[in-house]
């Protein structure tokens, strides 16, 4: 028997390269459509009828084990020590999937360093309680969004730091904006949530929700207890956390807003000037008064988390002059002058370039293009982080903090060498440059080819378009905007990438397998359409971008692809 074929309970063969999954993704969005529209006018009994049956179809369930076993966190396995890395143990996984009988397994409980040098408590679930955790997920995330604070930004589809950035830049910039900060921080925020409050408030099954929320953790081969919180490194947990914490604008827009119309809060005017800003258990409230901030906010605040069993963290939580600035998400946003300016914080840059000397330093024998290559990913992800702020003077900065780093490093490689036969050797001219960290190398048809480290100077400063705090991902009725945010996204990342980037748009944005949209979260392959080995080129008119499953699919069952049909629209619009 085909190792990638099984038997369903019915008798039907069921091989997991010949799933159509563009039918299942289909199933799984009407169902959510569903979800939303039944959300939205209240009608909750509908709602639990049809999560009762996406988390029993099986289109649910296929995509919830195709997603855990691609995600990065598809080689750790839970306590069990098992993972799923063929097409047969996804199906029989498929088949597992069931809530009669199903009870999960403790979490598998490590410690990672957080930036304060504490280490943050970390728990991995076995592969199938990841998958159901994937699977109900995908059943509570249009509830979640369609009830989510319109100005929470953390663990939300589509949403992102950026958007929280642009958040506190639209309520602060303008010079009859508040001035006060209260600067939150939530007390082990994960750890600490009262299960009762989840289990009588989270709109999702409340016996599997149980099971999660009891299921305790195995650390030192000790079994411990969980009597609050739900662990980080769960799947559903942020979600869960967002639910706990949604609500907070609401109550604070129906005290302070002089709104009458039942218009979101974006579009009102409030009397105190009172704004939340949250990215997961993160957040500023704005104030035109401090006294305000004290006496009414924070307390309002320290009762609504104390009915989910959470406390403010007294270390980080402050109240704050814009004038004196605030450090939020990695950038520090304050006033000079009058005018608001976003910036890196210093905080964060030290951190980077720790991190980058560390790097160096443990390569010290290392082969110059080796070290190109692992600090390029480095250089270029920090500087996308930031691209959005007054960042010009920082990039140039780090790049020359950067520059006597690798300066150092080549020195000591050569101690009997002159120092301009290390230059000659090492940096080489591009453009306008004389000291360009450059490798000679060659591609994986054996040409050579140029490496160069990336200068984070090299990034432009592009302003980014925050999210619309209504926009929600699973109503239908909004997927032309997402279209248009989507094009914008892929712009961006395939910058320097123009092939591929005319692929995507000929395409029109899906994958010609599944017909599914293609997206950073999605990843993509480039498939040749005709083969290398039969002659097939690497010009534009022989490639296409899959869905890296869609690809193992093609070659697994010596599929064909069909040369997709250009959309003249699409690259003009990039």
């Amino acid at each position: 028997m085909n190792t990638s074929t099984v038997y369903a309970a019915s008798g039907v063969e069921m091989s997991w390269h010949k799933i159509n999954w563009a039918k299942c993704h289909q199933n799984v969005r009407r169902l959510q459509a569903r979800i939303v529209k039944a959300t939205q006018e209240g009608r909750w009994r509908t709602v639990k009828a049809l999560q009762w049956l996406l988390t029993h179809s099986w289109s649910g369930k296929l995509i919830a084990v195709k997603q855990v076993t691609e995600n990065q966190g598809k080689k750790t396995p839970g306590v069990d020590k098992a993972t799923w890395s063929t097409p047969e143990a996804k199906l029989q996984a498929v088949l597992s999937l069931r809530r009669r009988g199903y009870q999960p397994l403790p979490l598998r409980r490590v410690f990672i360093p957080k930036s304060n040098g504490k280490l943050r408590p970390l728990g991995i679930p076995t592969m199938k309680d990841r998958a159901m955790q994937a699977l109900y997920l995908s059943a509570l995330y249009p509830v979640s969004e369609t009830l989510a604070d319109h100005n929470s930004y953390g663990f939300r589809p589509e949403r992102s730091t950026a958007d929280a950035r642009e958040q506190c830049f639209k309520v602060l910039a303008n010079s009859k904006r508040p001035k006060w900060i209260l600067e939150g921080d939530i007390k082990g925020c994960f750890d600490n949530i009262s299960h009762e409050w989840m289990l009588e408030n989270v709109p999702t099954d409340k016996a599997i929700l149980r099971k999660w929320l009891k299921a305790g953790y195995v650390y030192k081969d000790e079994l411990f207890p969980t009597e609050a919180g739900t662990p980080q490194g769960g799947i559903i947990s942020p979600t869960l956390a967002n639910l706990t914490l949604d609500g907070l604008e609401t109550i604070l827009r129906n005290k302070y807003s002089s709104n009458k119309t039942g218009k979101p809060s974006q579009y009102v005017a409030a009397k105190n000037q009172v704004s939340l800003v949250r990215y997961a258990d993160d957040f500023i409230i704005t104030s035109k008064t401090k006294e305000l901030l004290e006496n009414e906010v924070k307390p309002l605040v320290e009762n609504f988390l104390k009915e989910r069993g959470l406390t403010l963290s007294e270390e980080k939580t402050k109240i704050t002059r814009i004038e004196e600035g605030f450090d939020f998400l990695g950038w520090n946003v304050r006033k000079y002058d009058g005018k608001l300016l976003i910036k890196p914080s210093k905080k964060n840059v030290k951190a980077f370039l720790k991190n980058i000397r560390e790097t160096v330093k443990g390569n010290k024998t290392a082969k110059q293009e080796n070290l190109i290559g692992l600090l390029n990913p480095k250089m270029q992800g920090w500087a996308n982080y930031h691209k959005g702020t007054v960042a010009k003077d920082t990039f140039a900065k780090v790049d020359k903090e950067v520059w006597k780093v690798i300066w150092q490093w080549a020195t000591r490689r050569h101690p009997n060498k002159g120092l301009r036969w290390i230059k000659e050797r090492y940096f080489k001219p591009e453009g306008n440059r004389n000291w360009t960290f450059t490798a000679n190398t060659k591609d994986k048809d054996g040409k050579p080819r140029k490496l160069k480290l990336v200068k984070a100077s090299d990034t432009k400063i592009e302003r980014h378009v925050k999210i619309r705090g209504e926009a929600n991902p699973f109503d239908p009725a909004q997927e032309p905007y997402f279209e248009s945010r989507l094009g914008r996204k892929m712009k961006e990342k395939l910058t320097g990438r123009i092939q591929w980037l005319r692929l995507w748009w000929r395409q029109d944005k899906e994958c010609p397998n599944c017909h599914e949209k293609i997206t950073e979260e999605t990843g993509w392959h480039v498939h040749h359409i005709l083969p290398k080995s039969e002659g097939g080129k690497d010009n534009h008119s022989n490639l296409v971008l899959l869905h890296p499953n869609c690809h193992r699919q093609i070659h697994s069952q010596r599929l064909e692809v069909a040369k997709p049909v250009p959309v003249k629209r699409g690259f003009a619009e990039a």
